[in-house]
């Protein structure tokens, strides 16, 4: 059995914030959530958030995730404090016991996964994670002796000068055998510069406990504030684009692109500078993305291009041109090799086939057959100030320029309307629709005027 904690209590003062420091958000998750995510290896049996300042907010923040409980430290006395909070909580948990911090977000999954390992391989009472760094100012020192058995565990602000000279610090992460944890609990101590209960002290008692090294020391990187929240990011942005790049993607200037971790790109991806892909988004193969362009929870098909636009919860099927300044919105569909152009919106609609939307149109809450073309300036008014209303049109259909479709209306297949015409009512198969006045003339205008 493997239990999880998570320690999520503190405030985070230097973060200057309101929000409790573990829900600030790196990329498209909060702190706590890639520290919960970095468990998806080991598969825990348990997960306790150990929560404190503004507990609610996480509470609520963490509804979604399944299996995941809370307990509460009152007061925040330390981290063997924290850790004597699950004695009664787990008073019947027999296995093995994972401590990890809120704030700590760059571990990978791979690497708690094989401190498990090492940990139940060795049969040890603890096994922690540690790193070698070239300036370990602030952290807790580990000293161990050949095999790497840790001997004693001393905080920066407690260490003497000759200690300080230690590389070797304490990630912070832990693995206990829970049964032989829960009975050196109850002896921690206040005697330290702090005045805290110090979970490190447990060394003191456990035996064998075994540290072992980090391969990446960016890892165990924690944040207290908003400058590490940025380095942070910008660490997590290089493993993404580099893991893509190696994948087979092509990114020209990849300093200026932003990719989540969520995102999935297919081979012979092109994406060009100041573009950023957000959320659940799919890139197909062959596609070419950007400069500048957004895409956000959107499925993209094969070969498609998009060119300085925004796409948000939206799909393009395959061989479609998106863009310059196009804006899909809102669950827009758009069929294969569509061309969708300047300054044109498309709000929750579906566009069928070989359909061209190219320059300065509004559509929206509408149905667009195939090989439709929607003239220069095409509005679907599809408001009527109280309801959405849905605009139709039908296959091979041809707006005219600065046409306008007053929902609900439906346009059959074949039609074609006159360019500056007010559509109100339906139009059948084949017709020609035109909506406006008869030119009139006014002699000597000018003249008059004056």
């Amino acid at each position: 059995m493997l239990a999880v904690a998570i320690l999520a209590a503190g405030k985070g003062t230097r973060m200057k914030s309101k929000l409790p420091k573990v829900l600030h958000p790196l990329g498209n998750k909060t702190l706590v959530e890639r520290a919960i995510a970095s468990c998806e290896l080991i598969k825990p049996d348990r997960t306790a958030i150990i929560i404190g300042y503004e507990g609610d907010k996480i509470k609520e923040a963490l509804h979604h995730l399944q299996g995941v409980e809370f307990v509460e430290q009152k007061e925040q006395l330390g981290t063997g404090h924290a850790i004597q909070q699950l004695l009664e909580p787990l008073k019947d948990f027999s296995g093995d016991l994972l401590v990890l911090n809120g704030d700590v977000p760059l571990l990978r999954p791979e690497t708690v996964q094989k401190l498990i390992a090492t940990h139940k391989e060795n049969k040890n009472q603890a096994t922690l994670l540690t790193a070698n760094l070239s300036n370990p100012t602030g952290y807790g020192r580990v000293f161990c002796d050949s095999t790497n058995i840790v001997k004693q565990i001393v905080e920066h602000r407690d260490c003497s000068s000759a200690q300080k000279q230690n590389p070797r610090v304490n990630a912070g992460v832990y693995c206990f055998n829970w049964d032989a944890l829960k009975e050196v609990l109850p002896k921690l101590s206040t005697n330290n510069d702090q005045k805290e209960y110090y979970l490190t002290e447990v060394v003191d008692y456990l035996n064998p406990v075994m540290a072992l090294d980090v391969d990446d020391s960016l890892e165990i990187n924690g944040i207290n504030d908003r400058r590490q929240l940025a380095v942070a990011y910008d660490i997590l942005q290089a493993r993404v684009k580099e893991a893509w790049m190696m994948a087979g993607v092509t990114m020209i200037d990849p300093d200026s692109i932003t990719i989540e971790d969520t995102v999935t790109l297919g081979s012979d991806v092109i994406i060009e500078p100041q573009t950023h892909l957000r959320g659940n988004t799919v890139i197909g193969s062959g596609c070419h993305i950007g400069p500048g362009s957004f895409i956000e929870n959107s499925h993209i098909g094969e070969s498609v291009k998009v060119f300085y636009s925004t796409i948000t919860d939206s799909q393009v099927a395959s061989g479609s041109k998106i863009g310059p300044y196009a804006h899909l919105r809102g669950q827009a569909n758009i069929g294969e090799n569509c061309r969708v152009g300047n300054f044109v919106e498309v709000k929750k609609s579906t566009i069928g086939n070989k359909t061209n939307v190219a320059h300065l149109s509004y559509i929206g809450d509408a149905t667009l057959g195939d090989q439709v073309n929607v003239g220069a300036g095409t509005i679907t008014a599809n408001y009527d100030g109280v309801n959405k209303h849905p605009t139709v049109i039908g296959d091979r259909t041809k707006t005219g320029s600065n046409s306008v479709f007053v929902a609900p209306v439906t346009i059959g297949e074949d039609v074609t309307i006159g360019a500056g015409s007010v559509i109100t009512h339906d139009v059948p198969d084949g017709a020609l629709a035109i909506a406006r006045q008869k030119q009139k003339n006014i002699d000597h205008w000018k003249s008059r005027s004056k």
